[in-house]
């Protein structure tokens, strides 16, 4: 892991940019979990997975989940990310994990068709959007609107009946209110799955607890 504070953007603006990801996975080619990992998602996700379900993981970077997933039996899992960099990254190392994919793509704009999935998974990426929100209490016209995009995708690409894990550090009275758009008609549940005994990190949103929630969305 290259040295943290090298890493830091000046702004937090950056976290929503491709130019800033790239050059972190240039310099950051090993395995990283911005939030916590599989082993302590497990409890939540895997009794609501099936091993036979398709699986997307948007905003995939280079967390380490997926290979874990894959290698406990969930073999059907599609990973994307905006960088190309980290897309090659992943891909070369898991190579030996043959049925899972790598492809470069925006998650605002995804070239899936409608119902290509039955999960998806999304872990902290619009959290690294939303770093640059000035107040906890009202979010920019042009960040809600990245939400919106990315949400209605999901929202898109799921099958009937579909499930969405959200996995975030937000307060749930700050992000329940983006899932419930009638647009999305998704069924909300929220659950609190560990706690951060350390200080939060300097890209927590501003309205982060010390605590990590995951939104289920059921369309």
């Amino acid at each position: 892991m290259a040295d943290e504070d090298a890493l830091m953007p000046k702004d937090n603006k950056a976290y929503a940019t491709q130019e800033y990801w790239d050059a972190r996975y240039v310099r950051d080619a090993g395995v990283y979990e911005w939030f916590k990992g599989w082993a302590m998602i497990k409890p939540v996700l895997h009794p609501r997975l099936a091993s036979t379900e398709s699986i997307l993981n948007v905003g995939c970077g280079n967390s380490g989940m997926s290979e874990e997933m894959y290698d406990e039996g969930f073999e059907n899992i599609t990973n994307i990310d905006f960088s190309p960099v980290v897309i090659c990254n992943m891909l070369e190392r898991n190579r030996a994990r043959a049925n899972m994919k790598w492809m470069e793509m925006d998650m605002m704009a995804m070239t899936f068709p409608d119902s290509s999935f039955d999960v998806v998974i999304e872990k902290g990426t619009l959290d690294a959007i939303l770093t640059a929100q000035e107040s906890a209490w009202e979010i920019e016209d042009e960040l809600a609107e990245k939400v919106h995009r990315t949400l209605s995708e999901i929202s898109r690409v799921l099958k009937p009946g579909g499930k969405f894990f959200q996995i975030t550090f937000d307060q749930p009275h700050f992000r329940k209110p983006l899932l419930m758009k009638h647009d999305y008609q998704w069924d909300i549940e929220m659950e609190t799955i560990g706690s951060f005994l350390s200080p939060l990190p300097d890209s927590a949103p501003p309205n982060a607890l010390s605590s990590f929630s995951t939104s289920l969305g059921t369309v």
